[in-house]
């Protein structure tokens, strides 16, 4: 097992967000999480890399407790976030992004530099030296995943990668999941019932801050009581 989540609680302030989080991946696993807005999604993920502590409950990766560890460490052992606003560094070019990213963790070859970065996404080997503020949305995406493989990440986060994009582009992103899920473990929310079963293999669903549900996609395709009544806008 990567990566156990164990009964965590979640706070912002007074707001009770997550209210016992208990979920798991095996090492390779591509596993995605559903819910409605707000009920629970990033919060989970930023629980996981230690953004948003929890005060309650444990976080297992690769059989170590990192509860609460800051985010940079946990970033050090192995774990990668793609955050929903992606933040990458509009000042600097597209390489400089990704330099500094680079970090190479004690006794691990390095799999991902930017020349390889540069041979897999060609399209942002043509943008290497333009500034972020400048890219598209979906060029931004890119180049948010591509940092985060410049640490070297055993578990990828995924938050939202489809938010605001041209259908174009969710294809490509979909794609480079199908890709990095062959050498990755990852972990996604998407707000697309269809995207996220066709490229994991398992889902969670999120209602107001609690797992209420858990199968593997082809069984959630065929359940569509279930999403009606938990991932239903209408």
């Amino acid at each position: 097992m990567i990566l156990e989540v164990d009964n965590i609680h979640t706070y912002y302030g007074e707001s009770h967000a997550l209210q016992g989080i208990s979920l798991n991946l095996e090492e390779g696993e591509t596993v995605c999480l559903l819910g409605r807005n707000g009920a629970g999604k990033s919060t989970t993920l930023r629980s996981i890399i230690g953004l948003s502590a929890p005060r309650r409950g444990r976080v297992t990766f690769k059989g170590r407790d990192i509860t609460g560890q800051p985010a940079y460490r946990n970033a050090r052992a192995g774990i990668g976030l793609v955050p929903e606003d992606r933040r990458i560094f509009p000042g600097l070019s597209v390489r400089e992004n990704l330099e500094i990213a680079e970090y190479s963790r004690p006794g691990v070859t390095r799999q991902w530099t930017i020349e390889r970065i540069f041979d897999e996404y060609p399209m942002l080997g043509e943008l290497a030296g333009q500034d972020g503020s400048t890219l598209s949305g979906g060029q931004q995406q890119m180049l948010a995943v591509a940092r985060s493989l410049m640490s070297e990440p055993l578990l990828l986060l995924l938050d939202e990668p489809n938010e605001g994009l041209a259908p174009v582009i969710v294809k490509q992103i979909g794609a480079l999941i199908d890709q990095l899920s062959r050498t990755t473990t990852i972990l996604f929310t998407d707000q697309s019932v269809h995207f996220a079963l066709k490229h994991a293999q398992r889902a969670y669903i999120l209602e107001k801050g609690m797992i209420v549900h858990e199968a593997s996609s082809q069984a959630l395709i065929n359940d569509i009581e279930t999403q009606h009544r938990y991932l239903s806008v209408a």
